[in-house]
């Protein structure tokens, strides 16, 4: 037996722990058999069962970006505030684990035909809204078709614009059919606008009420302001340990970090780089600091001027000094971009395109073949846009001005940044929050007909690789497609990416958590409140 094989085998046990399943005798039974002593296995029980979920308590949740006009509407979802809300109250066909890998939500099981173009989910026969509604398939039909159709004003139209028909089998089989293969289908439930809400008679959804069949349903709460929930009773899957939950709408980032640091708050969603080392040194605050897929982005609108000419957009590009920006603002908490949303946290990353670097000399003459010497153009950002945000954007500035280009920067207010500047305003600065796959983020911010074109950038040879590669099963004639909707993406795009940002945020020490963070948003991907606990 090796000793990696030692090591698997006791991480196994350590969890089984960990999650209660697992009783003192058989701890003991096979941590020897891995290989150690007694008195070894009986201090990683102590350590181990006393690290185990516990129930109990209210957990208070501070998060950095919610306004007033935020709604239940899953098509309306944009702001921290409606996704973890929703993802806290409602619930989704599949989920993604604290390890990145794709497990069951509502879906305990899914299949697809050979050439992936029919998917079978088979649902849940446990789940129940809040209301005491038992989830059947119609709400989930319903739910999807929310997104679907000429008269829909979802962003996730986009998402499922391939999908020709929903249809169940009985109460709990959903099968979908699509115009072609898609390989990445159950991946696309996991988008967070797919919340499943109660079905309408007429086919329509509730989404008003907030009933959902989440860990927590809601008592009282206000957009912008503070959410109230309690523990769902007749959630369908492990977690839920907090008796309640209260989330707190917290933009200003001072009163974010004071609530954390005082323990008004025991999570915090985003935490201010700058002051991240001083956090450190206080023993009962813990730095959670997770590399991932999000992306900060600097779409320009490509359909006005002066963007629309491609030698301006790769001048914007070439006036960043992304390593300075990367150093200053985001601490190192973050990995270099390249203008192409794909990062090494994702696959079919095309690590061989050379980098951009900042090259102010290039960008004064594509300024001048385009005959835009003397550039000015205003950019807008907001604090709780990223910590650090607006800072950035005077960095940037600092950097263009040797490329002979004047960029002024906007400060916006926070409350309605996402609803009255992102896809209103030509030039702005974004907060993306990881997908899983690549078809996923393209489809949603950089397909011709996407309702978060966010750069109004339409190349016709990117949606032809774009279909092709979704239906595509082999590994690397997919890669290669990638690969080269990336290079279009950076030399012909409309959209600055300057890094893809760690998620750094905190959680006081008394609060347990999982061994592995999901890196699709901040907090766990999202589920701090149905994942975490109180250990003291």
């Amino acid at each position: 037996m090796t000793k990696k094989y030692h090591q698997n085998m006791l991480d196994k046990i350590a969890e089984e722990a960990r999650r209660g399943r697992i009783s003192r005798r058989d701890f003991m039974h096979y941590s020897m058999a891995a290989g150690v002593t007694a008195t070894t296995a009986t201090g990683l029980w102590t350590k181990e069962a006393a690290a185990q979920p516990k129930k109990g308590g209210n957990f208070r949740w501070g998060l950095h970006d919610g306004n007033t006009s935020d709604t239940h509407d899953p098509g309306t979802y944009v702001t921290r505030q409606m996704i973890f809300l929703a993802h806290t109250h409602r619930s989704y066909l599949t989920m993604i684990n604290g390890d990145g890998s794709l497990g069951p939500d509502l879906a305990d099981s899914w299949s697809a035909s050979d050439d992936a173009s029919e998917w079978t989910f088979e649902l849940t026969k446990n789940a129940t809204f809040h209301s005491g509604k038992k989830l059947t398939a119609d709400d989930v039909i319903a739910s999807l078709n929310h997104h679907r159709g000429d008269k829909t004003t979802s962003a996730a139209k986009a998402l499922l614009t391939d999908v020709t028909d929903i249809t169940k089998d009985g109460d709990y089989t959903v099968k979908v059919a699509l115009k072609g293969g898609n390989a990445d289908f159950p991946w696309l439930m996991t988008d967070y606008h797919m919340a499943i809400c109660p079905a309408n008679d007429d086919g329509t959804i509730d989404w008003k009420s907030g009933d959902g069949t989440g860990p927590y349903k809601i008592d009282s709460g206000e957009f912008g302001v503070q959410w109230k929930l309690s523990r769902h009773e007749g959630w369908h899957r492990e977690g839920a340990y907090f008796d309640t939950v209260e989330i707190l709408v917290l933009n200003d980032p001072n009163a974010r970090q004071t609530a954390l640091v005082t323990g008004d708050v025991h999570s915090v969603s985003l935490v201010e780089l700058k002051t991240m080392a001083l956090l450190q040194r206080d023993k009962n605050i813990v730095i959670d600091n997770v590399p991932s897929a999000a992306a900060i982005t600097m779409p320009m609108f490509c359909d006005t001027a002066p963007f629309d000419n491609v030698d301006v957009r790769n001048a914007m590009k070439l006036a960043m000094n992304r390593d300075e920006i990367i150093e200053k603002i985001t601490f190192g908490a973050a990995t270099k971009a390249n203008d192409f949303h794909l990062s090494p946290a994702q696959p079919y990353w095309p690590d061989d395109i050379p980098q951009r670097e900042y090259d102010p000399d290039q960008a004064k003459s594509l300024l001048k073949k385009a005959g835009a010497e003397g550039l000015k153009v205003n950019l807008s950002t907001a604090d709780s846009v990223y910590a650090g945000a607006v800072d950035m954007a005077v960095l940037y500035a600092e950097h263009a001005k040797a490329a002979g280009i004047t960029v002024n920067v906007v400060r916006e207010p926070n409350d309605g940044y996402y609803s009255d500047v992102w896809l209103v305003k030509p030039f702005t600065l974004v907060s993306w929050g990881a997908r899983p796959t690549p078809d996923v983020m393209f489809t949603l911010a950089y397909k011709d007909d996407a309702a978060w074109n966010e750069s109004h950038w339409k190349n016709p040879r990117f949606n032809e690789l774009l279909l092709q590669a979704k239906g595509e099963l082999d590994d690397t004639l997919r890669a290669e497609m990638y690969r080269e909707m990336c290079m279009l993406m950076r030399d012909d795009g409309g959209t600055i990416i300057p890094f893809f940002n760690n998620f750094v945020y905190a959680h006081r020490s008394n609060v347990g958590v999982p061994d592995q963070l999901a890196a699709s948003w901040e907090c766990d991907g999202a589920r701090a409140a149905s994942r975490w606990w109180f250990n003291s």
